[in-house]
């Protein structure tokens, strides 16, 4: 077997290095992309509103209906199957309630979508609120664009010119009372439902320059957790961990959204942290 030459091997090295590179930068712009200009998908409810399912414990109703609202993690972006964590769950609420009846109704979340604007979807459109008062069970994650676009300077018009983090720090109150404000109102439109708010994740912990930004992201995590608690039905389920100790694993090409097995781990979590 021929070994290469020290030449040829540091050629190797530096093609890699390169691509490397270009996928992180590639994936960087497909968040940027998603955060500048959202989509959304039409509400595709039942014309007649059902009664709502049984209260109390999950195992004694007849019924899980399931509403998903939020940014691209709800939809899924990442998962090249298209299951994302939402269809995950059902899956796995069908596995553990085999005699219960569990449907997702809607997933109603939008690429790039932010605090602001779920608070304004969730006050003014008849749609969201329709769906989410279908459902025993809301899901929803919120929050990854706002810190995203805090540290990053983005806004319509303006690419991002890397991450600040000490805009990240100073912009967290900010972030916050918008999370407080959907918390709120999602409260107002379904007080019954068991809602699980999504925990956010640095992934960008493997750059040794954005590491630091985990300790701010910890911050919003901890806040956040302290405005559910105020809510008997709410909770929130963390995530950081899962993907700092195996970033390679659960990240998905873009180095941004998780992939297949990371949405698997955000939807075993959530089924843990149901009745």
């Amino acid at each position: 077997m021929r070994s290469l030459s020290s030449g040829n091997l540091w050629k190797i090295i530096s093609i890699s290095a390169v691509l490397s590179t270009l996928l992180l930068v590639a994936g960087f712009g497909f968040a940027v992309k998603d955060l500048l200009y959202p989509r959304g998908e039409s509400f595709a409810g039942r014309a007649n509103v059902p009664a709502l399912p049984a209260g109390g414990k999950l195992s004694e109703g007849k019924n899980i209906e399931i509403t998903a609202i939020g940014d691209s993690l709800t939809k899924g972006t990442g998962d090249a199957s298209g299951e994302g964590y939402v269809k995950q769950v059902v899956a796995l609420l069908k596995q553990k309630y085999p005699d219960t009846s569990v449907r997702l109704n809607n997933n109603l979340a939008v690429n790039g979508l932010k605090a602001d604007r779920l608070q304004k979807l969730l006050e003014s459109d008849k749609g969201y609120s329709f769906a989410l008062k279908q459902s025993n069970i809301i899901v929803f994650t919120i929050g990854g664009n706002d810190l995203f676009q805090i540290a990053s300077g983005t806004s319509p018009g303006k690419a991002a010119d890397g991450l600040k983090l000490d805009k990240l720090k100073s912009g967290l109150p900010q972030g916050l009372n918008r999370l407080a404000q959907v918390v709120k109102r999602l409260h107002a439109i379904n007080p019954n439902a068991q809602v699980v708010y999504v925990g956010l994740y640095n992934p960008f912990y493997d750059i040794p320059e954005y590491r630091g930004g985990s300790l701010q992201i910890q911050q919003w995590n901890e806040q956040a957790y302290a405005l559910l608690h105020q809510y008997p039905n709410m909770t929130m389920v963390p995530t950081f961990d899962l993907f700092e100790n195996a970033i390679g694993r659960y990240l998905s090409s873009d180095h941004f959204h998780p992939n297949h097995d990371g949405y698997a781990q955000i939807a075993a979590r959530i089924v843990q942290s149901l009745e």
